[in-house]
């Protein structure tokens, strides 16, 4: 079995700064991050113990040494649950495998918003999406993977000026969702493409940075109505087993407000 929760508390570690946690930093330091028996004795466990811990010889930590690594190494929330899912991995539910479908109740749902909205699987792939999220952005359509849109789709750098951080938050919400299910072989069979396919994901993938999914603000260089500034809030709906609904918004009276009626009016048109 891989050592997930080992790869991940040392990736932490190798990026984490001595000054961050108060250490000072002296010439004869040979590494930027931290060492093991620093992060051992700022967590309050044995040396010994901490490095079982990333040797992968001990999976199982307990919830206060997780909640003191998770200060040493400021993982945050998102990171301290993936680790948590990741020292529970061995008493994981068994999980369907088979491709996911959404549910019609929540189709029904997306056809009758007046935003745009998408369904996606806990590994981004795009379920369902409504008329006014494929006119806003043709590149997440139905059957795509946001993540493998991100990296290898070339359209995406044209839409999203700030592409570099659309992509370095896509893999730590790819990270967060993996945390569910590590060994998960959609997950293995995203990875291993992207790793073969894109040195900017084989870099951002070793960075080990969690991020949930679940709101912020996009920029959009949109063709046809010009730049959008839109926020976008994310919804867990109940019994879909990691299904996420994704829903973008202008801010009232705004140029971006005015660009979205006018694409819904063109979506419309068009239908």
């Amino acid at each position: 079995m891989e050592n997930t929760l080992g790869a991940f508390l040392r990736a932490r570690r190798e990026t984490t700064r001595p000054a961050q946690v108060g250490l000072p930093v002296g010439a004869n330091r040979r590494v930027p991050g931290l060492r093991r028996e620093e992060v051992a004795m700022l967590a309050g466990v044995s040396g010994d113990y901490y490095m079982r811990l990333e040797q992968g010889r001990d999976r199982h930590p307990s919830p206060q040494v997780l909640e003191a690594l998770s200060r040493v190494l400021d993982l945050g929330p998102d990171g301290l649950d993936h680790a948590r899912r990741l020292a529970d991995t061995t008493s994981l539910p068994h999980r369907p495998r088979h491709p996911e479908q959404i549910a019609p109740g929540l189709r029904n749902l997306l056809d009758a918003m007046s935003s745009p909205a998408l369904v996606t699987s806990r590994h981004l792939d795009v379920l369902a999406t409504n008329a006014l999220a494929r006119s806003l952005n043709p590149i997440a359509v139905e059957g795509s993977n946001m993540v493998l849109s991100t990296f290898l789709d070339p359209r995406v750098s044209d839409y999203y000026p700030a592409w570099e951080k659309l992509a370095q938050d896509m893999v730590a919400n790819l990270r967060a969702a993996a945390g569910a299910d590590p060994e998960h072989p959609r997950l293995a069979k995203l990875v291993g493409k992207l790793s073969v396919r894109s040195p900017e994901f084989r870099a951002y993938w070793a960075r080990y940075e969690v991020k949930g999914k679940t709101r912020g603000t996009k920029r959009i260089r949109h063709p046809v109505v010009g730049p959008l500034t839109l926020d976008y809030e994310t919804l867990a709906p109940e019994g879909v087993n990691g299904q996420l609904l994704l829903a973008y918004h202008a801010e009232p009276h705004s140029t971006s407000a005015t660009a979205l009626a006018l694409l819904g009016s063109l979506a419309v048109r068009r239908a």
